[in-house]
């Protein structure tokens, strides 16, 4: 069976986590996907440690299923053959500060007049317009602006960044889905377009119902830990041995959940008897719940609650988390084996389509692994005219003149 985007080919200029999650998502559904590495490979092959051999768990984790050709776009001829490749291309995705890649000859403007199907997608961290285009972000600068830190952490608490790159990966996804549309699109009218992704115009996205609340109302919410603003009980509590994680604010399991916790006098309670009561008395809602799930461990409450089909869970960490029998396939963490390194473990992808599902067939590529055979297969360029196309530095770390000498 074909994979959905069989055919396609992405030129990735993308370097850190943004572009390499987005394009590794396309190809894993099918997409051919050539990594455009610099000499020495790009900085997100160190975003470490850990580390397997000298290359970053991380970039391993977002480079499956890509080839990497480097080219060095410093060379004179470096422009060349990006525009070489790009002939072969459907989409070229890059996440350089605004007017870099111009500074080097390639630009999106040029190569859509000579090829107007092209899909060109820039990554950047404030967009290509407006006072903030040329300010440099990264994820935790992007989280600061954005606001999520406001509202992220205990409540008397300092700003917290979210425990994951969330502007990176919210903005990887979002960069795909944009891509995505674009191919669509494409198919009626047979023009590319540019897709503009900021890392900020994903965080807000990723905040609409935060943001949407409180545009509707001037009030911000504010850190809540692991509550929610909208609803209670919403939250973890802690347990005798751990936490355990609530969710009974609907008036039906709110019910269900006092009665399963040997409480059925605290859904007539004044201070709690409807939902927003509770999320006004939000602390001494905690207090009275906390003493009781302080009584006995967190699986005691956790089968107590889910008999009762009251939504709850525990706090799994991550080596819990992985241990567990529902999460522990091969779909969900494949591990693909590289000639040089090993295995390389990686996480699966969310959308499983019956018919034509993900593929995880290639561990992420060393820099420049597969510079010679893009070149020759994809460029159509010959192997004796490798050398003037690429810096002498890669020219020697990859043979060709041995070859061209044999």
């Amino acid at each position: 069976m074909q994979p959905p985007l069989d055919g396609t080919t992405i030129l990735d200029l993308s370097q850190g986590a943004a572009g390499p999650i987005a394009t590794m998502v396309l190809a894993q559904y099918g997409a051919e996907v050539i990594k455009v590495d610099p000499p020495g490979g790009e900085w997100g092959r160190k975003l470490g440690p850990p580390f397997i051999k000298d290359q970053a768990a991380a970039y391993l984790g977002m480079n499956r299923d890509k080839r990497s050709i480097v080219v060095d776009l410093k060379h004179p001829k470096g422009a060349e053959v990006l525009e070489k490749l790009s002939e072969s291309a459907d989409v070229v995705v890059e996440s350089f500060r605004p007017g870099v890649l111009e500074r080097f000859g390639f630009s999106y403007e040029s190569l859509s007049v000579k090829h107007p199907g092209i899909i060109w997608c820039s990554i950047t961290a404030f967009g290509q317009d407006g006072p903030w285009k040329d300010k440099p972000g990264v994820d935790g600068i992007v989280q600061a602006i954005s606001g999520i830190m406001s509202v992220t952490g205990e409540p008397q608490g300092a700003p917290v960044k979210v425990g994951v790159p969330a502007a990176d990966t919210v903005g990887g996804f979002l960069a795909a889905q944009g891509i995505l549309l674009a191919l669509l699109e494409r198919n009626r009218s047979g023009l590319g377009q540019r897709v503009d992704l900021s890392l900020l115009d994903a965080m807000l996205m990723f905040q609409t119902v935060p943001l949407s609340m409180f545009l509707a109302s001037g009030s911000s919410p504010g850190k809540q830990g692991s509550a929610a603003p909208y609803a209670a009980p919403n939250e973890a509590f802690p347990t005798k041995d751990g936490y355990i994680m609530v969710a009974a604010y609907w008036p039906d399991r709110w019910l269900k959940f006092t009665q399963a916790i040997d409480r059925p006098s605290l859904a007539d309670d004044p201070r709690f008897c409807d939902i927003a009561l509770r999320v006004a008395n939000r602390k001494e809602l905690f207090f009275e719940l906390s003493r009781i799930f302080e009584g006995a461990p967190t699986d005691y409450w956790v089968k107590r609650l889910e008999d009762s089909d009251v939504v709850c869970a525990k706090i799994y960490d991550y080596d819990s988390l992985c241990k567990e029998s529902h999460l522990v396939t091969s779909d969900r963490f494949p591990s693909l084996s590289h000639p040089a390194l090993g295995p390389t473990p990686g996480v699966g992808m969310a959308a499983r389509l019956s018919r034509t599902p993900p593929r995880a067939a290639r561990a992420a590529p060393l820099p420049g692994e597969n510079t010679v055979e893009i070149l020759t297969e994809i460029a159509k360029v010959p192997l004796d005219v490798c050398e003037s196309w690429i810096s002498s530095q890669v020219v020697e770390q990859l043979g060709y003149q041995e070859a061209e000498d044999g």
